[in-house]
């Protein structure tokens, strides 16, 4: 099991890879700071993610998960699901993200810090 690594500044294209070939070869999972924005990549479970991003000053309320598929095709690469989503108190009761503002800002982070999305 890998461990999830914090970011302030975009990532490499081969420290992408490296995070990816360490749990799920063709994707990584990710959690940002829609607040801070800022991310934390890598590692097994959303919620590893989004303890580091907590220990770091991060609030809950602004902490959202997706996933980053390296080798899909442009404007397919992200996922919005993860069981971090989940919230009744910010009525999203499904996995996926469904609020369209919050996944534009999502969206927004993943392209400043994966390149493309």
């Amino acid at each position: 099991m890998s461990t999830p690594e914090y970011f302030d500044k975009p990532l490499s294209e081969a420290t992408i890879r490296r995070l990816a070939d360490a749990e799920f070869e063709d994707m990584v999972k990710f959690v940002v700071d829609l607040d801070l924005e800022v991310i934390c990549v890598g590692g097994e479970f959303h919620s590893d993610e989004e303890t580091i991003l907590l220990e770091k000053g991060s609030k809950q309320e602004n902490l959202w998960g997706a996933n980053y598929y390296l080798e899909r095709p442009e404007g397919k690469k992200l996922v919005y699901t993860s069981m971090i989503n989940v919230r009744s108190r910010d009525g999203n009761m499904k996995q996926e993200i469904q609020s369209p503002r919050i996944r534009k800002q999502v969206a927004r982070l993943a392209k400043r810090y994966f390149g493309s999305i």
